[in-house]
């Protein structure tokens, strides 16, 4: 444990802003000596992406496939691919509820899963000594890593840009700020050798020439070991930072370890700095040390309405159902699911749902801790501005809302909104801000998308008439020409004389 002396003392707040809301890390965070791992029956793999792109399936109904194999691919790079998280058969490729919450279906890999759950002798180790920065991406890219603090965008693609925007700093992301997820705590804990070369890796593919590990002030038994693990190189440092939500914000994590600020409209690229995600660094070391592409993730499961919270790793395809079954099943009381933490969850739709890779968390939340739901008017007491870490004024974002003004809600930066919560966390009339925002953002969005779409069938309707002249030019000047060659050849007939 961090004596006081090692502990670095924050006064006033890194940035404006902020809540601190009950975190209920308790329920998980006890310690233990290895994570669990939970085996169903079947797991159930979609092939839709995040982004909407349809993978291309490899497998046959009735083939047997072996843990890490390839089952589906893109057309590019920017496309992780899928691979089996399990040793089993293929019972069928067809539509399957998906994790939105709209409950469409989506055609899905179903996988029924062998008792022997062990790696082949192909995922072996291998030397990472020496490995150039295309090789590394290279192998990441392949074992098809995404994102795993929720964002989900390809690994591959961010070290790749990363290395085009010559960036010198590499930012790891350990604060875990939303209240109940403790699993990149207990991976830190438990795994923090992995962790740490893990990053050493992800420095070579995007070429940083240093690493920082923002780690709340909340997880001290992690920070000691993080930084006993990093203790033999001087590039990595260790760093503890304010518990305040949102702490895991790419921006506000920046700003909070190197005082640096993105500028509003660009990317953290753009000032020589990239953020990965502690759990990301673990599945790039088992990637490119032994070949293991991204089938399993530790995920949180907690709440006072599940019978025994803990942290749990899991094939991806799991059901919400099953691991809900390993976990004790749901207390009387519960009343809502949801994934990912309470402030920038999803709400389950179905019990159905496999747990795809940007899943952190499975909470199930008693009335207790949800709240009152009862709305009251807005008496515009300024709690949601001072809460709002991006200086925004939300309860006049909201009002311009809920009138349809959607430009005058984008002017007052919409844009910037990060959708975390803290407005609706704070608000004592109990306001849905972060709802009427994302409603906002999507009408927005289905505006410039028409705009676009309109922009483009006017530049298509303007070649239509350009090539349409083009052609009409080039009829009249064939048929000119045609005329021409007819005339000549008339005139150039010998004449006949007829005697009479």
């Amino acid at each position: 444990m961090a004596s006081a002396s090692t502990v670095k003392t924050w006064i006033g707040r890194p940035f404006s802003g902020g809540v601190h809301p009950e975190d209920f890390k308790s329920l998980t965070n006890k310690q233990v000596a290895k994570i669990p791992y939970f085996q169903p029956d079947k797991v159930y793999l979609p092939l839709l992406l995040s982004n909407g792109i349809l993978l291309k399936p490899l497998v046959n109904v009735g083939q047997e496939v072996k843990k890490g194999q390839l089952l589906a691919i893109g057309i590019s790079n920017s496309q992780p691919p899928l691979h089996s998280p399990v040793n089993g058969i293929v019972e069928t490729i067809a539509p399957y509820i998906a994790h939105h919450p709209s409950k469409a279906r989506l055609d899905t890999i179903h996988i029924k899963c062998f008792k022997d759950q062990t790696w082949s002798s192909k995922f072996k180790s291998r030397s990472v000594v020496g490995l150039s920065s295309s090789e590394v991406i290279q192998y990441i890219q392949e074992a098809g890593i995404v994102g795993l603090g929720g964002a989900g965008f390809p690994t591959s693609m961010k070290a790749h840009f990363a290395k085009q925007a010559n960036v010198d700093t590499l930012v790891i992301n350990g604060g875990e700020c939303e209240p109940y997820i403790t699993c990149d705590d207990l991976v830190m804990r438990l795994h923090c050798n992995e962790v740490i070369a893990g990053i050493r890796l992800l420095m070579v593919a995007t070429g940083a020439k240093r690493a920082i590990v923002g780690i709340e002030n909340n997880k001290l038994e992690s920070y000691e070991l993080m930084r006993s693990a990093a203790s033999d190189d001087d590039n990595i440092a260790i760093e503890l930072v304010p518990t305040l939500y949102p702490m895991g914000s790419e921006r506000h994590l920046i700003k909070t370890l190197t005082g640096k600020t993105v500028p509003t409209g660009k990317l953290s690229t753009d000032i020589g700095i990239v953020v990965n995600n502690i759990a990301t660094a673990r599945a790039v070391y088992h990637a490119v040390r032994y070949s293991r592409p991204l089938v399993t993730r530790v995920i949180t499961v907690s709440g006072l309405g599940i019978e025994s919270p803990r942290n749990v790793e899991i094939p991806l395809g799991t059901r919400v159902k099953d691991l809900i079954g390993y976990c004790g099943g749901l207390k009387m009381d519960c009343e809502r699911l949801i994934f990912g933490g309470p402030m920038m969850g999803q709400v389950i739709s179905d019990l159905d749902i496999p747990i795809t890779k940007t899943v952190n968390a499975l909470l199930a939340l008693t009335s207790e801790e949800i709240g009152s739901d009862e709305q009251q008017d807005c008496i515009r007491c300024g709690q949601c501005v001072r809460a709002c870490p991006m200086g925004l004024m939300p309860f006049k974002m909201r009002a311009a809302s809920e009138s349809s003004d959607y430009d005058l809600v984008e002017r007052l930066g919409i844009n910037q909104c990060l959708s975390c919560g803290a407005c609706s966390y704070i608000c004592p009339s109990r306001v849905p801000l972060v709802q009427f925002f994302q409603h906002a953002k999507g009408i927005l969005t289905q505006r410039r998308m028409s705009s676009m779409r309109q922009e483009k069938a006017k530049k298509l309707a303007e070649m239509k008439t350009i090539r349409l002249a083009k052609e009409a030019e080039a009829k009249k000047a064939a048929k000119a020409a045609k005329k021409r060659k007819r005339s000549r050849r008339t005139n150039s007939k010998p004449m006949v004389e007829v005697d009479v």
